[in-house]
């Protein structure tokens, strides 16, 4: 049974850890994906804090594959802002492939900004934020169903 973002904001920190860990980093995705951070993981106020972002500070990220790029969608009307380049590199986390959205060249709000994301279902991806070194919360992003 492929997981869903509504699961994984019922997850502890430890089982959202475990799954990225257990899961392969996909191919770099490509287009449009929704986006849900995931604060406060496996509380009942997850829900309410990953609507609450979604609406006011981030909708999501739309990833170029070709170009190797990414750009967030920021702020109540989806701004497209914050680029990040997009690669095939080793996790901070455990040392093992996954997909590194880089922050640190491109963008002077966000440079000490590094996301990770492992695919763990038919267009969802399960990622780590890390602020400099310190990894700060976990985020989903699912694409449409094709």
């Amino acid at each position: 049974m492929p997981w869903t973002v509504a699961q994984l904001l019922e997850m502890s920190s430890d089982d959202l850890d475990n799954l990225f860990r257990s899961s392969e980093p996909g191919e770099i995705p490509n287009g449009e994906a929704d986006g849900t951070a995931i604060v406060a993981p496996g509380t009942k106020w997850s829900p309410e804090i990953a609507e609450f972002i979604n609406h006011f500070a981030w909708q999501g990220k739309t990833f170029d594959a070709a170009t190797g790029t990414l750009k967030n969608r920021i702020l109540p009307f989806g701004i497209s802002a914050i680029l990040a380049r997009v690669y095939n590199g080793e996790s901070w986390f455990d040392q093992k492939p996954c997909i590194v959205l880089d922050y640190s060249e491109t963008s002077l709000v966000a440079h000490w900004v590094r996301d990770e994301i492992r695919l763990i279902g038919p267009g969802l991806y399960l990622g780590l934020v890390y602020w400099d070194k310190d990894r700060l919360i976990h985020f989903a992003v699912q694409f449409p169903a094709k």
